[in-house]
């Protein structure tokens, strides 16, 4: 049989690597084989095991391909899409007319992000429901670095990135870009730009607990104490002031707070960090000596600085080190990206508001209007009027990815209702009652809009769906749309009626923002959006988006500028727009306009990490780890992806092994003060002593979960002993790494 040779991007994890992919001629919708686009300008033909996975997700058995909806006997059965819409819209009525909008509380999972669907239409659907219990996988994972840079540059994705292709030395605490192919840092291969930093003489540093693939690749490890990444970085800070190696660089005269910087930093020197952060004096200084003496360098830090219980501090010290050296926006440095697609390009003030309310429970504040998931089971909970009492959740499985996994499971089963926007049957949706599932991620249209505002490049590239959705299945936004259309009393409206809206709401904001700015408005809403035409849905906003934005033809103002049609029509493998560029200062958006160095949220809880630096540390402490294979849980139902050795193991050092008795195959009880879990044990000497390590994602054996291949692997939920009490305080974030344990023989 012929086939056919299509190209788009892949959607399942942040590289954002170009695919061709062959499908067969005729009506099978079959994947002959995947294999990288070598004409994609940013992967280059790379691609990672991840993308073989594409072809068994669209022909995954599991993967739901009608809706399902709870029946009187309890169980889930098929249904049309009219019965399951009725049902979900007809409760979740009942429910806000009843009590209200925070009577229901939704959950976005980390895959909304990979999905355009997701991206533009998840939170029409919020705006729709009006609640203020809105959580997400950004307070399991990013949200310090989200508010920190907030607070000291003015948005919430305003986040340097590392400049990997032209960076000297680059410097990573906490991250293993090996395994995750960068994390708020979009960069396809990061192995061979890796390797591109070693080859031009440069160097690279990598600050973890574990050697991780990315340390074991690195000129140096340094194995620091699960939780140190603050005090370990304030005390470089203190170094570079100490020693007047301080250098602003493009940021001279552009800064507030360097004083208060320089006050505080005092009191973290060297030698009073050492023991809490298990890293020598001598090595705290010869690190922060060398980076500043550095042509170029860059410091970067993930979910080992973000997912602990300083993530503030640590995210903002990233940070300072970048300023504090003068490689803060410059080639070779830290640098911000200048994206195609993006809202609120031309607002000049930060719509970053925190704390204007909090949780009903422990009075926790917002973040970017959410709240932190690690207070979820506590909004359900309870007898009062206010609790929660319905949920919807989008692309998430939080009793798998959320701390405190047990007692979220018991509060989950409580709700009076539950709506999933989800292709499985897993540990979560289980316990619903409507699953809406969208089609597979290769009968959609794709365009990175967030992970392009965080690439190492300059890049766009938009992907048209490889196959046609089956028959009668809407597309994910046309789900998001349907649900919101209805919470708002519009049921019955036509969806292109409120698809309309949706488009000429963003564009009416986009061109206000212009006209606050200053800025010549090319055309106003109405005719932009008879110029967008006759597309519907995610496409017509990038269109729009793409138009108004820094390299679009500002309909019609530049003709030669991207449009849609051109992006796909003359760059059907993407277009590269260039290496990153200084941004400074037009890219701050703070209320001064300068760079806040010391914001008061992030300074009010120095003295609690000065108060940690004297207490005696944990004997024994848990940390997450990461395969390359692996992303999301729904991967472990994908054969390509989940075999070969068992992954979730927990890794011991050989001297706590002899210590406690455990040997290699084993069993452990590994007990938090939130559960305890029993895993096999894996003797390696990868990890310092006093660290153990299990990976997340797992946990699929519960009753009720319809995916066999993830209950055939089906390992241990690390989430059961993650304490939803033990966070970051200022941001709420959840700490899964350096979490207390005491681990024993099973």
């Amino acid at each position: 049989m012929s086939t056919t040779r299509t190209y788009r991007t892949c959607p399942l994890c942040e590289a954002t690597c170009g695919l061709a992919i062959d499908i067969a001629d005729g009506e099978e919708r079959t994947v002959r084989g995947v294999r990288g686009d070598e004409a994609d300008p940013f992967s280059r033909g790379y691609l990672c095991p991840k993308a073989y996975g594409l072809k068994a997700l669209h022909e995954d058995p599991d993967r739901l391909r009608a809706p399902l909806v709870r029946g009187k006997d309890g169980e889930l059965h098929e249904a049309s899409w009219d019965e399951a819409f009725g049902v979900a819209l007809g409760r979740l009525g009942e429910l806000k007319a009843k009590h209200g909008a925070d009577s229901i509380a939704v959950y976005l999972g980390n895959p909304s992000a990979h999905s355009l669907d997701a991206m533009v239409y998840g939170q029409v659907l919020l705006r729709a429901l009006g609640s203020k219990q809105r959580y997400s996988a950004s307070s399991a994972d990013q949200l310090p670095k989200m508010v920190t840079a907030a607070l000291m540059f003015g948005g919430g994705l305003t986040v340097p990135v590392p400049d990997l292709d032209r960076t000297q030395r680059l410097m990573i605490f906490g991250a293993n870009p090996l395994a995750s192919n960068g994390s708020l840092m979009t960069a396809p291969d990061v192995k061979g730009r890796l390797d591109g930093i070693r080859a031009r003489g440069g160097r690279i540093v990598v600050v973890d607990p574990r050697r991780s693939e990315t340390a074991a690749r690195a000129d140096e490890h340094v194995a620091i104490r699960p939780g140190g990444d603050a005090a370990m970085l304030l005390a470089m800070v203190q170094v570079l002031f100490d020693e007047g190696l301080v250098r602003l660089g493009a940021c001279d005269g552009r800064v507030r707070g360097l004083d208060e910087v320089r006050a505080v930093t005092a009191r973290f020197t060297p030698e009073r960090v050492a023991a809490r952060t298990g890293v020598d004096a001598a090595t705290i200084r010869r690190l922060a000596r060398e980076h500043a003496a550095a042509e170029s360098a860059a410091c970067y830090g993930r979910i080992g600085t973000t997912c602990q219980e300083f993530g503030t501090l640590a995210s903002w010290a990233v940070d300072l080190v970048n300023v504090l050296t003068g490689n803060l926006d410059r080639a070779g440095g830290a640098m911000f990206t200048t994206p195609a697609v993006m809202t609120g390009r031309w607002r000049r003030r930060s719509d970053a508001r925190f704390g204007r309310f909090t949780s009903r429970v422990k009075g926790l504040p917002e973040m970017f209007g959410e709240l932190p998931v690690a207070t979820l089971a506590d909004e359900i909970e309870g007898d009062d009027d206010a609790r929660v009492r319905g949920l919807i959740t989008i692309a998430g499985n939080p009793l798998v990815s959320a701390p405190g996994a047990g007692r979220l499971a018991k509060a989950f089963a409580a709700l009076e209702f539950r709506v999933a926007v989800d292709p499985y049957v897993n540990a979560t949706t289980r316990l619903a009652d409507v699953i809406l599932p969208p089609p597979s991620a290769l009968e959609r249209a794709h365009y990175d809009v967030a992970l392009y505002q965080l690439a190492v490049r300059n890049v766009a590239r938009f992907s048209a769906p490889t196959f046609a959705p089956a028959a009668g299945q809407p597309a994910e936004w046309e789900i998001l749309l349907a649900l919101a259309k209805g919470l708002m009393g519009m049921a019955a409206a036509p969806l292109a009626m409120a698809d309309d809206l949706v488009v000429r709401e963003l564009v009416s904001r986009e061109l206000a923002d212009m006209a606050e700015a200053g800025e010549r408005v090319p055309v106003d809403a109405a005719g932009a959006v008879l110029a967008l035409g006759e597309r519907r849905g995610p496409a017509r906003v990038v269109d729009a988006l793409l138009r108004l934005g820094p390299y679009g033809d500002g309909f019609g103002a530049r003709p030669d500028g991207l449009t849609l049609d051109r992006l796909v029509g003359e760059h059907p493998h993407g277009i590269d727009l260039g290496p990153l560029a200084p941004r400074l200062p037009g890219i701050l958006r703070t209320g001064s306009q300068q760079i806040e160095l010391a914001p008061a949220l992030v300074l009010d809880d120095v003295p609690r990490l000065e108060r940690a630096l004297d207490a005696a540390p944990p004997e024994m402490v848990l940390i997450g780890r990461r395969d390359l294979r692996s992303n999301n849980s729904w991967m472990h139902n994908l054969v390509p992806l989940i075999k070969g050795p068992a992954r979730c193991t927990l890794r011991v050092h050989p001297d706590d092994a002899t210590r406690l008795g455990l040997v290699d195959g084993g069993g452990a009880r590994v007990t938090s003060k939130a559960g305890e879990v029993v895993a096999p044990v894996e003797v390696s000497d990868e990890l310092r002593p006093g660290v153990v390590s299990l990976p997340h994602g797992f946990g699929h054996d519960l009753p009720g979960v319809r995916m066999d291949v993830a209950r055939a692997h089906a390992g241990v939920n690390v989430n059961i002993v993650s304490d939803e009490g033990f966070v970051d305080v200022p941001s709420g974030n959840a700490a899964f790494n350096g979490v207390p344990v005491t681990v024993a023989p099973a």
